[in-house]
Order: structure tokens, then C-alpha cells, then sequence
């Protein structure tokens, strides 16, 4: 059984899902307006949700057994963000041309770089939520999850001002 705060992420990883979907989708329609605004929403929530997890959930469960798997969840966690980052750049440059085959090209480029993610990010959050979102409630005694609970929850309410509280 998940310990609240360990709710709290995989609930996220469901919303997470859904957002990388609908980016998907624009992607596929080739609306290039649509698919900065999917990206760059997928990419801030993906942060916010990574911050929660360094700042709070894994420094709350490291010990000697854990610390490779976070080692490379924390390495997926920098090629997620990296390659967003690229991903964002392309596409905003795509908001700038009128060229078709310029546009179809950085589309597709971006389309592969986020089926690329999404592969990893499947693989990454099984990881997580079947070995260490477990471990908060068998390490942590009540009082230290309930703890990690309203850090975490707080963390992932914590959005950047460029967007409003109804899209976030």
C-alpha cells in the first residue's frame, strides 16, 4: 500500500500521462501553436513533479540499497528535462516559419524525441511507483509520511505564473 505522499506522485504520473498524450495528439495534427502550449504545460508539470520527488521523497528514503535506482532515476530525470528543453527550442523556432516542409521536418523530429521520452518515462515510472514510492510507507513511520505527504502535495501545487491555475 502507497503511503499518501507516494499517492500524491503516482496521481500525478496519471496526469503526467494524460498531458503527454494530448501532446502527442497536436503533434500528430501539426497544429505547431498547439504544440508548443502541450509542451511547454507537459515539461513545467514534469519539473514540478521531479522537484517533489529530489527535494522531498528521495532524500526522505535513501539508504545504501536505494541509492543506485535513484542514482539512475535522477539520470532519466536530467534526459526527461533535456530533451524537453530541446524539444521546446524546436518547437519555438517552428512558430516562426511558414515553410511546410520545414515545419513537417522539426514536427517530426520533436514527434520521435517525445516517442523517445515516453518510452523511457513508461519504463521510469514503473520503477517508481512499484519499488520506491513503496518504500515511504514501509521506511517512514506516520508521523514522517503524513510529513512527506504535505511537503509533497505542496510541492506539486506549486506552478509557474505563466500559466493559470484552471490549465494547470
Amino acid at each position: 500500500m502507497l503511503s499518501k505522499g507516494s499517492e500524491y506522485l503516482a496521481d500525478d504520473h496519471a496526469a503526467l500521462d494524460q498531458l503527454l498524450t494530448q501532446l502527442q495528439a497536436d503533434l500528430n495534427s501539426g497544429d505547431v501553436a498547439a504544440c508548443y502550449r502541450s509542451l511547454d504545460l507537459f515539461w513545467a508539470k514534469l519539473a514540478v513533479h521531479i522537484r517533489a520527488e529530489h527535494l522531498h521523497l528521495f532524500p526522505s528514503i535513501t539508504s545504501d540499497e536505494t541509492r543506485t535506482v535513484i542514482e539512475r532515476l535522477r539520470a532519466d530525470h536530467n534526459f526527461f528535462m533535456h530533451e524537453l528543453g530541446r524539444a521546446a527550442e524546436t518547437i519555438r523556432a517552428l512558430l516562426n516559419i511558414s515553410e511546410k516542409l520545414l515545419i513537417d521536418e522539426g514536427l517530426d523530429a520533436v514527434r520521435h524525441a517525445i516517442s523517445e521520452i515516453a518510452q523511457k518515462l513508461a519504463d521510469h515510472n514503473r520503477i517508481e511507483e512499484n519499488h520506491i514510492y513503496q518504500l515511504a510507507g514501509i521506511v517512514l513511520n506516520t508521523q514522517e509520511q503524513s510529513e512527506l505527504a504535505r511537503r509533497i502535495s505542496s510541492e506539486l501545487e506549486k506552478r509557474p505564473p505563466r500559466f493559470a491555475a484552471n490549465i494547470w
